[in-house]
């Protein structure tokens, strides 16, 4: 019962109390104990694709070179594919961490350098990648990650403006 209840609390903190809430009672009808985390996790996956208002989460999608404008980034590869849509973001260092908790995010802002980096951005089906505080990958990186179709960009913001901005504008998390 204790993980249904902390998944209770995550997605509590997505929605408004009272749509949550009215949803909550009707998986409570459908679930048995734990048994409802299943449905729990389904509701959770519908408000990440939208089930919420923009105005209250940041929940909107922009194309790539929207990300470029406002980072003042600069391209390192896959200009040709600027026009594609994304529709979320993850801020970390840690790629364990964004193995582990994230889920459906198009673009990974980061601070490291190494290959594992495009790696993981291409298990998690990430789009584009944004080295953080100037940095900038070997070109091994920046080849790999060209071999992947990623898109790779490098701006001057640190990780917590970066992320801070594209919510800002629209881009959820």
């Amino acid at each position: 019962m204790r993980s249904c209840l902390f998944s209770y609390e995550k997605i509590k903190n997505r929605v408004t109390a009272l749509k949550f809430d009215r949803v909550f009672e009707k998986l409570l009808k459908k679930g048995e104990k734990c048994g409802m985390i299943k449905a729990i996790k389904n509701f959770g996956n519908q408000v990440r694709r939208g089930d919420r208002s923009a105005e209250q989460t940041g929940d909107e999608s922009m194309k790539i070179r929207e990300v470029v404008k406002l980072l003042d980034a600069e391209i390192l590869c896959g200009e040709d594919h600027l026009d594609t849509e994304i529709h979320t973001a993850c801020g970390s260092d840690m790629m364990s961490d964004v193995l582990a908790y994230v889920k459906d995010q198009s673009v990974l802002l980061t601070g490291l350098l190494n290959p594992q980096v495009v790696r993981t951005a291409e298990m998690m089906d990430m789009l584009c990648i944004v080295f953080v505080r100037g940095k900038r990958p070997e070109q091994a990186v920046i080849d790999l990650a060209e071999s992947k179709g990623i898109v790779l960009l490098t701006t001057e913001k640190r990780l917590f403006l970066a992320c801070g901005i594209l919510y800002s504008n629209g881009l959820g998390g």
